[in-house]
């Protein structure tokens, strides 16, 4: 797979046809509100990104999903092979707490200050320090945002590690 993507500027919620595109890719029915963030050159969603609770109130610490099949595939290969661990050796700590913090900070943001009920908690993938999940990191670094990890998938890939 080529990595020609594009950011998309969703202006409101998806389509019937882009839902039942992302729930194919799923294979299953999204369980809370998205938009599509990152598609590919065809227009086929690449990352969504999720509310902060799914559709039945529960949290949704997920904040960036990497819908692509072939990624996922290849991020899956690539933890499989070790890649948690050595992704976490690679990137400074300090700049990883950074990094979920910051993506917990964007997250939150779009829940209004009088919730009340469970909230979503940590950072990228759910978890407040070190590296939980490639794929979370791969799109929200593919939906535009700082994140070293997810830098650190892609460089895997073009050079030829995974």
């Amino acid at each position: 797979m080529s990595f020609d993507l594009r950011l998309v500027d969703p202006i409101s919620e998806p389509t019937v046809g882009v839902v039942a595109r992302v729930a194919e890719l799923l294979d299953r029915k999204p369980e809370g509100s998205f938009v599509v963030v990152v598609e590919d050159l065809l227009g086929d969603p690449v990352v969504i990104r999720n509310g902060p609770f799914m559709n039945d109130g529960r949290p949704m610490p997920t904040r960036y999903w990497l819908v692509n099949k072939d990624l996922r595939h290849r991020v899956s290969v690539l933890e499989g092979a070790g890649g948690v661990g050595r992704a976490e050796e690679s990137i400074d700590a300090e700049l990883l707490a950074k990094t979920h913090e910051s993506y917990a900070e964007e997250r939150n943001s779009h829940i209004d200050d009088d919730h009340e009920g469970p909230r979503p908690f940590g950072g990228v993938g759910g978890t407040r320090r070190g590296v939980k999940c490639l794929h979370a990191h791969l799109a929200h670094w593919l939906a535009g945002r700082p994140d070293p990890v997810g830098e650190w998938v892609i460089s895997q890939f073009t050079e030829g590690k995974a």
